[in-house]
């Protein structure tokens, strides 16, 4: 089978090679040169542009930064819109705006070409082992085409409702995450302030209801000190300018949200916006004069 591949990121890149392994042929476009012939020397076909991407295959993924991104590979000069045979199937797994996927899925649809949105959760190490997430939104016909491809990528495939339902979920996953990692920060600068080893807390709390995927990801980084992105924290205040955007269109309060924001901008003007999101800890050590670090 031929797949079309745009976006070859941090995400984008281990996700093409888990295709590649999986035997599928895999045309491959990214606007850095370097990238695309990272992605060709593990066996892929390099493309210039959309366009050639478009022209060689009929089932696309696109893994772009943002909704601007989304548009422009999508609706954009050259674009999908342009070149994609109709009947083609594209699957979006970026994070962007509900209301941008569905704009673009509307009008895509106007020159016959199929459209779903399926984010993922579980950064870089998820991507590169094949066990992300996906939230997928969109019809079930051309769900049951594409999920056995993204089952290559991910141990969870779900289809969560219509189109844009899956920007929607992950727009849920992202406060859930950056709350989560506030939390943790905040509590593990109390047990530090107090004098209480760090790691001795963790090893306590995380077997009990306390415990979670994101403490138990998170915190060893935190104790060590090594912000090394596997999710940067530029990426993740962009999914809260999403949640917040799409929150104040449907006038929904969103409040603890809204303060970790706040903290991220911070610590962005700061300097630490490729810094892993697990830096939301410097924000608390900076606030309570202390190092969270094991002893």
């Amino acid at each position: 089978m031929k797949i079309g591949f745009i976006g070859l990121g941090i995400m984008g890149k281990p996700m093409a090679k888990n295709l590649l392994k999986a035997g599928y042929e895999l045309y491959v476009y990214d606007i850095i040169p370097e990238n695309v012939k990272e992605i060709e020397a593990a066996g892929a076909k390099a493309c210039s542009s959309v366009k050639e991407v478009a022209e060689n295959t009929e089932f696309i993924l696109t893994m772009v930064p943002d909704s601007p991104q989304v548009e422009e590979v999508a609706l954009g000069a050259g674009g999908l819109l342009e070149y994609a045979k109709p009947g083609t199937l594209v699957v979006d797994m970026s994070s962007i705006a509900p209301l941008v996927a569905q704009k673009v899925g509307a009008e895509l649809a106007e020159k016959g070409i199929r459209f779903m949105d399926a984010p993922v959760s579980g950064g870089e190490p998820k991507a590169i082992d094949g066990t992300l997430s996906f939230m997928v939104g969109g019809l079930k016909e051309d769900f049951v085409q594409a999920e056995p491809v993204l089952k290559h990528m991910g141990a969870s495939v779900v289809l969560v409702g219509v189109l844009g339902s899956g920007n929607t979920t992950k727009l849920a996953n992202q406060i859930i995450v950056a709350l989560n990692i506030a939390a943790v920060s905040e509590a593990f600068s109390l047990a530090t302030k107090a004098g209480v080893d760090p790691e001795a807390v963790f090893d306590a709390i995380k077997g009990g209801l306390a415990g979670s995927t994101v403490m138990n990801a998170k915190v060893p980084m935190i104790l060590e000190g090594n912000f090394k992105p596997g999710f940067k924290m530029n990426l993740h205040s962009k999914d809260l300018t999403n949640a917040l955007d799409t929150a104040k269109s449907l006038g929904v309060p969103l409040l603890f949200t809204a303060q970790v924001f706040q903290m991220m901008q911070l610590l962005r003007g700061q300097g630490e916006g490729e810094s892993d999101h697990s830096a939301i800890a410097k924000f608390y050590e900076a606030l309570c004069d202390v190092e969270m670090r094991k002893n």
